[in-house]
């Protein structure tokens, strides 16, 4: 029997990893390695390659695939590019399709590592290469400043709380007005230092600045989406990228018994949800074409919230639309588009 394909299926925490290698031979039998878990750092890394190499067949194409898992997999995937290794970087969502052909159903380390290395065999994957630096700096910029604003809401509303009692301690108020004072300051270096890093990469903030024609959305959260997704570089389409940041459906129905709530499943990136929900209110009151669905959608729901949800996933697809194209918005055309569907507009509140 000749072998024709070998893959190591990577399942990625945030202190360790779990390996297991699959061989296809011909007649696509699939047979698989013991697995093997390594710890999340250079040495577990070194580990890795040796045991891959006592088991694989070095004449045979060998790839590396795991899930896009937050942070977690950047390390092992650069250290594998450079050692001129095949690296695949699955979204989650395609993984999760994946799972569910297979009708697995149990989720563990190991269960997971061995599915992985069957689909890095059975399916024909884009090779992985390290995303821009510039982006990069951007993603960990942008997302510093969403963790500063969410200690900025945790110090006010201390305040708020201390301001209502009853002869607090003065020192206790000006501390917390000070380190207030502080996240504000530390809030402007960040946009600063976006501005600066865009200003060094003419090419990036004329197409940046292509896609905040859209009315409601501002350079900021653009520069937010893109980083988040890096360029939208391994996204093929508008839904992937809405899975890719949780604005996907989730039905909950069962025969004519049970019939709960639509709502979308939030399994999907928070900082690119927190990017657009003030976009969208925006877009609400003075994008004409946005205000237009909002009102039809919520004039048929309970809550106002499942229209700006609607809108905030309608303007994730606009942004990246008008990104691959790298063109700018064009109301008039938008106008001609069709509305929100019934499905994007049975979201629940994001």
């Amino acid at each position: 029997m000749t072998i024709q394909k070998q893959s190591v299926g990577l399942d990625i925490s945030k202190k360790t990893f779990t390996a297991c290698i699959c061989t296809l031979v011909s007649g696509q039998i699939c047979s698989f390695s013991q697995v093997k878990s390594f710890a999340n750092e250079k040495r577990g890394f070194n580990q890795l390659i040796r045991w891959v190499r006592k088991h694989c067949i070095a004449e045979v194409e060998t790839v590396f695939l795991m899930e896009a898992t937050g942070v977690y997999h950047e390390q092992l995937a650069q250290q594998l590019y450079e050692l001129k290794q095949t690296v695949h970087v699955a979204l989650p969502n395609k993984t999760k399709h994946y799972f569910a052909s297979l009708n697995i159903k149990s989720k563990t380390d190991a269960i997971d590592a061995r599915v992985l290395s069957q689909f890095g065999v059975e399916r024909a994957h884009k090779p992985w290469s390290p995303p821009s630096p510039t982006l990069l700096k951007l993603r960990d910029l942008t997302r510093y400043y969403v963790q500063l604003m969410e200690q900025k809401t945790a110090l006010g509303n201390l305040l708020e709380g201390k301001e209502q009692g009853h002869e607090v301690e003065s020192f206790i108020l000006k501390s917390n007005k000070k380190l207030i004072k502080q996240v504000d300051q530390q809030l402007t270096g960040i946009k600063n230092q976006v501005d600066k890093i865009l200003q060094g990469d003419p090419s990036l903030k004329e197409r940046v600045e292509r896609v905040a024609t859209i009315k409601g959305v501002g350079i900021f959260t653009v520069v937010t989406i893109v980083a988040e997704t890096l360029g939208f570089e391994h996204f093929n389409s508008i839904r992937q990228v809405v899975s890719y940041a949780g604005y996907d459906v989730v039905q909950n129905e069962s025969g004519t018994a049970v019939k709960g709530q639509t709502r979308i499943s939030k399994k999907g990136n928070r900082y690119i949800r927190n990017a657009l929900y003030f976009p969208a209110m925006v877009a609400c009151r003075y994008n004409e074409t946005m205000k237009a669905n909002y009102v039809r959608i919520i004039q048929k729901k309970s809550s106002k919230m499942i229209g700006q949800v609607a809108i905030q996933r309608k303007l994730l697809g606009l942004i990246y639309t008008l990104w691959k194209n790298n063109t700018v918005y064009d109301e008039d055309y938008q106008k001609g588009v069709a509305p929100v569907t019934t499905t994007e507009a049975t979201l629940g509140s994001s």
